[in-house]
């Protein structure tokens, strides 16, 4: 049966057309030098050819580690801008020009410019979801993975009275107030896909499955209140992990090193049910969600990707003077 694949070109990508797409990406790949790194929020089959599949943490040093002449992001934007940041001697492609991301699009760099100008001596902390511009404006970078380990670190080295704006995202900043018990001036900004996971969501997969993990992005719309539940004896606290993608996986090697059966439900984008899967086969994963799809990281098809690396097209470079400025707060994220 000839089955249409999501996020195909005009015409239908159909099944058995696969893995020769596959066959000709990797042998492309070969001949151009080039490596291949995909987010976990990518589709199956872009997935199944990278050479890298990971979280923004996980993409960054991979993408400051690699000794390919070519570096092909299968991403959104920001994430192809901040590989053309850190390897500004490799040439870095984007398969789809317009992938976007609704996170990163809810702050500019002069919104950031004026924030900073009504807190003078404040030290910003941007997720790593923002553009170069807004980067070239931080003073360090953070991901879900270590949002907290930074601005404890910050704390640290600069005192705990000190002030921090954080943003964009505005559940992930309120994760970290919760978690470090500290105030800070965080933006008003989400992830259109995250923040529609809500709390209906999860009581009525939660009743569909009891007894069920609940592995959730700090970043969900859901956080704050399933954070209440738990500290309210309404849900079970050894049964909720806040994870970032990457910490998923980890959860994920961990019971299959135990060949664990157990059933986890997911509270992030859709995508990340394929490495899940594919890392621990005997346990069962649930999408808090099924419809929290971001179209922006399905619009990489292989089509996109084979038409990338045969004709050289749609590359991302950072000005240098932006990537300067930029590369500081990565570089200070990446060291810790």
């Amino acid at each position: 049966m000839n089955l249409p694949v999501i996020g195909s070109d005009d015409a239908p990508l159909m099944l058995e057309n696969i893995p020769a797409l596959q066959a000709e990406v990797q042998v492309l790949a070969a001949e151009r030098d080039a490596v291949i790194l995909a987010h976990n929020y990518q589709l199956p089959e872009i997935q199944d050819i990278a050479d890298y599949v990971g979280d923004s943490l996980g993409l960054s040093r991979q993408a400051a580690a690699s000794e390919a002449g070519t570096i092909v992001f299968c991403g959104v934007h920001f994430m192809a801008e901040t590989a053309s940041i850190l390897c500004p001697d490799k040439t870095v492609l984007i398969p789809d020009p317009d992938a976007g991301c609704s996170l990163a699009d809810s702050i500019a760099a002069e919104q950031l410019v004026e924030w900073k100008e009504q807190h003078p001596g404040a030290i910003v902390v941007m997720y790593v979801n923002t553009t170069a511009a807004v980067k070239a404006e931080t003073d360090y970078c953070c991901t879900s993975a270590n949002a907290v380990e930074v601005v404890a670190h910050i704390l640290r080295e600069h005192g705990p009275d000190t002030e921090i704006l954080f943003g964009p995202d505005m559940w992930l900043g309120g994760y970290v107030e919760r978690t470090l018990g500290v105030d800070l001036h965080v933006w008003d900004g989400e992830c259109h896909v995250h923040a529609g996971i809500r709390p209906g969501d999860i009581t009525a997969v939660r009743a569909a499955h009891p007894g069920a993990d609940f592995l959730i992005h700090p970043e969900c719309g859901c956080t704050t209140s399933v954070m209440e539940y738990v500290a309210a004896g309404d849900v079970a606290a050894e049964g909720v992990q806040m994870l970032s993608t990457g910490g998923m996986l980890g959860y994920a090697r961990a019971h299959a090193a135990a060949h664990d059966r157990r059933t986890a439900i997911v509270a992030t984008e859709t995508g990340m049910l394929h490495p899940l899967r594919a890392t621990a086969p005997d346990m069962e994963f649930i999408a808090a969600n099924e419809a929290a799809h971001c179209r922006f990281m399905k619009m990489i098809t292989l089509s996109k990707l084979r038409d990338a690396l045969r004709d050289g097209v749609h590359e991302v470079k950072v000005p240098q003077e932006i990537a300067d400025r930029a590369r500081v707060p990565i570089e200070r994220m990446i060291a810790l």
